[in-house]
């Protein structure tokens, strides 16, 4: 968000905190990002069975987050 929007950290921080619908402060918190990162569907660190990995988690946070990711675009492009 910074170099995408040209926001500052605070600013960055606000946003996808928004986005994700979590309290700036929750973004540091594991539990509370893996229960968010779960409900959404966004990809986890390790992987878990039936969740979304690689490209997949990056489309779903690209769309969430309404920023384009150039790994994204190129794989849409191919489609």
């Amino acid at each position: 968000m910074q170099m995408s929007r040209r926001m500052k950290i605070g600013e960055a921080k606000t946003y996808v905190a928004n986005k994700l619908g979590v309290d700036v402060a929750d973004l540091v918190d594991e539990a509370v990002m893996r229960q968010r990162r779960e409900e959404l569907d966004i990809g986890f660190i390790t992987a878990v069975a039936g969740s979304a990995k690689g490209i997949a988690a990056k489309c779903r946070i690209a769309e969430l987050l309404d920023i384009a990711i150039p790994s994204v675009k190129l794989f849409q492009s191919r489609f």
